[in-house]
């Protein structure tokens, strides 16, 4: 037996379907469906069935429900899927043999492993989208569901729709594209990408009136319905069209750079990291080819969340007209500073997305460390970003240059370059040398707030798990102290462990948090590795003076070291807080991290253990 959600609710056995009448338990097996695996809060159920305003006897009138899709369950043969009760809810357990949904999932995650074959990506795409059938839950009577669940699953429909028309398009299937196009831009008339798409299409297979036409249609309708103007991709694709220009190869390997961001359609050169990017549908990128393993597109940040008035202000400084007076040909530099595992590069990546309208050349995520935390040499980096930087001319370009040692290692990288690059500078140290030479603006990063602490577990774990335990959420970001990397992690283990009351997970996480804030099948994924990396690059004193300070209390005051220790000077004070390990510091008192301070005190006392035995 299988559970169909995408499509009218039904229940199929082989070629029979059995479509459900919309009643109160289709309502709530659809919401147990949406969320299979996971527990499922009674209250949120209970807004599912009823909607806003329940009964008095809401809760009552959810147990009868249950019992009555238990029945249902049993008059349809449905044996190998059982509806659990547990603590705060319930669970419908499901797999992608016997749920679209999960099936379909699964074949996405499947055909993004197939990138380097795009015949391959494409038929398992086509494979996912054949489970779609018909309007989704259109026999389902749930406002709540409608409004809340359905538009997430379209869009993970659209963007399967759209990576198959970007394979159509860079196998040179332009024809094939058009049957897809021609009823998206008609369904999604708002969706520019699949205008894009089209216009595209008409114009590769010899139609330029029609696509010409087609971009007229879609600038009338932004402009009235949404009183927007076209993408600039969509604008500089019809500049392309007008003066009649060859769009260059349509091969798999081409990528295309979509509002400044560049996408690797396929990789069919194993090396092609960055492959030629073609000349439209807009104009030519900035990045020519490189195998440079540091060198790559910006990606995108899953879960991002908070740092909201940091965000604007780098995005209000990246996109400024330039200022009056003499011409300045140095980039444009922003640095974002703080301590390890503070979000600093997750910050970085997110503004870049923000702001990739402005770049229309592109943008360009440089690594300035090994994967073994060592720093690349300054003629390494240059040389690679020199290669990758094309002709001017193209517009803006705008380089993430992630984890930088030093000024010395980025100083070539920010040398005159006119006006058409900028630069996002993250790294653990302060680097006021850099700015004091180069000029730029700095955004030094602490702990997260409260409040932003509590929408990274709302963003990663869903309102449902979080909201039926928000006492215990609070506690739980309270033990990861408001730390992103801590917080990350946790959330990754919370979604591997389901079950798990969140309550649970604070007496779990709390008895030991330096020992299991790890990915267990990624153990360098772990708080203790992230802080002994950052340790590691320290002197050798400044190692020793940190390992005295953390003995001391939380809040250090500048003329006081720990006891019977005495004073550490505040000249290596700031050279520890300019290095991401201190925060704040004169005229207020230096801080160390509550999970730093305990890292610091555990290995003291291991290796003292350790020389004890010798």
């Amino acid at each position: 037996m299988r559970f169909r959600l995408l499509g009218p609710l039904a229940l199929a056995d082989g070629p029979d379907t059995v479509v459900l009448q919309p009643s109160k338990p289709a309502n709530l097996l659809a919401a147990l469906l949406l969320h299979a695996n996971s527990t499922v809060s009674a209250e949120y159920l209970q807004r599912a069935v009823w909607g806003e305003e329940q009964p008095a006897t809401a809760r009552a009138a959810l147990q009868t429900c249950v019992l009555r899709l238990r029945r249902l369950f049993a008059k349809h043969g449905v044996t190998g899927t059982s509806i659990e009760a547990v603590p705060g809810g319930y669970r419908i357990t499901a797999a992608p043999s016997t749920l679209d949904l999960l099936g379909f999932r699964e074949q996405v995650r499947r055909a993004a492993g197939l990138d380097r074959d795009p015949d391959a990506e494409l038929c398992a795409l086509r494979d996912a989208l054949s489970l779609w059938q018909g309007s989704l839950l259109a026999n389902v009577r749930s406002d709540v569901l409608h409004r809340d669940e359905v538009p997430r699953l379209a869009e993970e429909r659209l963007r399967a729709v759209e990576r198959v028309c970007d394979l159509l398009l860079g196998l040179g299937r332009c024809g094939e594209a058009l049957v897809d196009l021609w009823t998206a831009t008609r369904v999604y008339p708002g969706h520019e990408r699949f205008h894009e798409q089209l216009i595209e299409a008409l114009y590769r297979t010899g139609r330029q009136s029609q696509a010409l036409a087609e971009y007229r249609r879609v600038k009338g309708f932004l402009l009235e319905e949404l009183g927007v103007d076209p993408s600039p991709s969509l604008r500089r694709l019809e500049l392309s069209i007008l003066r009649g220009e060859d769009l260059g190869s349509a091969g798999p390997a081409a990528p295309r750079v979509i509002r400044g961001e560049t996408v690797l359609l396929s990789a069919a050169d194993p090396a092609a990291d960055l492959a030629a990017p073609s000349a439209a549908p807009v104009a030519a990128a900035a990045f020519a080819p490189s195998a440079a393993p540091g060198i790559g597109p910006v990606p995108a940040v899953p879960h991002f969340t908070g740092r909201a008035a940091e965000a604007a202000a780098m995005a209000a400084r990246l996109t400024a007209p330039p200022a009056p007076g003499p011409e300045d040909h140095r980039p444009l530099t922003v640095l974002v500073s703080g301590a390890p595992g503070i979000g600093k590069s997750a910050l970085a990546q997110h503004v870049a997305r923000l702001v990739r309208d402005a770049f229309p050349a592109g943008q360009l995520l440089v690594r300035m460390t090994r994967t073994d935390g060592e720093p690349r040499t300054v003629d390494e980096v240059a040389a690679e970003v020199a290669a990758a930087l094309g002709e001017p001319g193209a517009g803006r370009a705008l380089l993430i240059l992630d984890d930088v040692v030093d000024a010395d290692q980025v100083r070539p990288l920010l040398a005159p370059a006119g006006p058409e690059l900028a630069a996002v500078v993250t790294s653990r140290m302060g680097l006021g040398g850099l700015i004091a030479t180069h000029g730029g603006w700095v955004q030094r990063l602490t702990a997260f707030t409260e409040a932003e602490s509590h929408a990274l577990l709302l963003a990663a774990l869903g309102a449902e798990r979080v909201e039926a335990e928000p006492r215990a959420a609070h506690r739980l970001a309270a033990v990861c102290g408001h730390f992103p990397a801590a917080l990350r992690i946790l959330t990754a283990r919370l979604l591997t462990r389901p079950g798990l009351r969140l309550a649970d997970a604070v007496d779990w996480l709390g008895g030991d948090p330096l020992a299991r804030l790890t990915l267990t099948d990624s153990p360098d994924h772990s708080v203790t590795g992230l802080f002994d990396r950052a340790l590691g690059r320290l002197d050798p004193r400044l190692s020793e003076a940190f390992a005295r300070l953390a003995q001391g209390p939380p809040e250090l005051l500048a003329d006081r070291g720990p006891e019977d220790e005495g004073p550490v000077p505040e000249a290596v004070r700031e050279q520890l807080a300019d290095a991401g390990l201190l925060e704040d510091g004169p005229p207020g008192p230096y801080r160390i991290h509550d999970l730093l301070r305990a890292h610091v005190r555990r290995t003291a006392r291991i290796r003292d253990r350790r020389t004890e035995k010798v």
